[in-house]
């Protein structure tokens, strides 16, 4: 049997065991609904207010300023729609024009239904926003700022901290940032950041688990109606025992980091010499990047055409975003950072974790210029 090399943990992630085996035992026990007046329901609220404070103090903020969500995508749209929403006069938004799907698609809702003027940011050919930009574009009406900790499809850092200072103290609009894929893969502060958001199974948690951290005091109006959970902002029953391994899920990214990252380090360094040693092959990723993501082009043959003929040799990748993998445009992320189109639509992206070891990256390299070789003129 053809042994499969998995490099996309960019799009997910496979469950800690510690996770998964917590998660069982909690299943079958912690099962009635967490605003029950009963002492079952009363026990289940305990547990889910401490993993709430739990999650609140690895990230530096309050208890009550975390809220359980579905993962990062809902976490976006309740910011991107809830806070202007909330503030009545302000109808100006702030984001680039390399942020997640979900960022995009709220934004361009917010102006095709309610009327929002949406600025989006250009970046520079190293995919991240200036500073300067940000400066130039607040208005007296803009009512959020929306940029990314660290792009989802090649790394880039953008320099979120000079940002949030600066909105902060010379703007009365509201910061958001998707941390989606910046949190357990770089040091990540929230000072200055009144809004991020974090997903469960990018750190090797639950699917359909995430948070929005909404700072105290920042207006919001709920998308989903309903009780009094989550502070009033999204009704519905809550899923008590996935939302309790956040908690978990979040400690052992975080300790994991420190400990893994000089192996992402040194496979990144591996993969990105080899990459550079074949002719045609173009990087697309930013050096000062995330080390665990490493996006590239090979011209001469188009994303999709390139991720069958790997995966038929075992090896798992992704073109760009998965949330956009079905889609046959090519990458807006590298047009927004001034590549062809032709480029756009022959990336891929190699996505390292923890449990990569350099007999992949090397195979992985031999499978992609076999296949250059074969397949391949530029």
């Amino acid at each position: 049997m053809q042994r499969r090399v998995y490099l996309d943990s960019a799009s997910t992630t496979n469950i800690h065991p510690e996770v998964l085996s917590a998660y069982k035992q909690l299943l079958d026990r912690y099962y009635v609904n967490s605003e029950s007046l009963y002492d079952e329901g009363a026990e289940i609220s305990r547990m889910l207010e401490k993993a709430r404070s739990a999650v609140a103090g690895l990230l530096g903020v309050k208890g009550n300023e975390i809220i359980f969500t579905g993962g990062s995508s809902e976490s976006n749209s309740m910011a991107i729609k809830g806070v202007p929403l909330a503030l009545p006069g302000k109808k100006h938004i702030i984001t680039t024009q390399t942020e997640h799907s979900s960022i995009m698609n709220a934004c361009r809702q917010m102006e095709r239904l309610f009327g929002y003027d949406v600025t989006y940011l250009p970046v520079t050919e190293q995919g991240s926003v200036k500073v300067q930009d940000v400066k130039k574009a607040l208005r007296e009406d803009t009512a959020l700022v929306s940029i990314m900790y660290a792009n989802n499809e090649t790394g880039a850092l953008n320099p979120v901290p000079e940002i949030a200072e600066y909105i902060k103290k010379n703007s009365h609009a509201y910061f958001h940032s998707d941390l989606t894929q910046a949190i357990g893969k770089t040091e990540v502060s929230l000072d200055n950041i009144d809004l991020a958001s974090i997903s469960a199974h990018k750190l090797e948690g639950l699917k359909g688990s995430g948070i929005l951290v909404k700072k105290t005091h920042v207006p919001m109006e709920p998308l989903i109606s309903g009780g009094a959970q989550e502070e009033g902002l999204r009704g519905g029953t809550s899923n008590a025992v996935v939302n309790m391994m956040f908690a978990r899920t979040l400690r052992l990214a975080l300790e994991n980091r420190k400990k893994y990252e000089g192996q992402i380090r040194r496979l990144h360094d591996i993969l990105v010499q080899g990459l550079k040693q074949l002719p045609g092959v173009e990087l697309n990723s930013p050096e000062s990047g995330l080390p665990c993501t490493v996006n590239f082009s090979y011209e001469a043959i188009p994303s999709e055409v390139m991720q069958n003929a790997l995966n038929r040799k075992g090896y798992l990748i992704s073109a760009r975003s998965t949330c956009e993998a079905h889609s046959d445009n090519p990458s807006y992320v590298l047009q927004a950072m001034g590549f062809s189109d032709r480029r756009a639509s022959s990336c891929i992206r190699v996505s390292i974790s923890r449990h990569n070891a350099e007999g992949e990256i090397r195979g992985f390299l031999a499978a992609l210029k076999e296949i250059c070789d074969k397949y391949g003129e530029i």
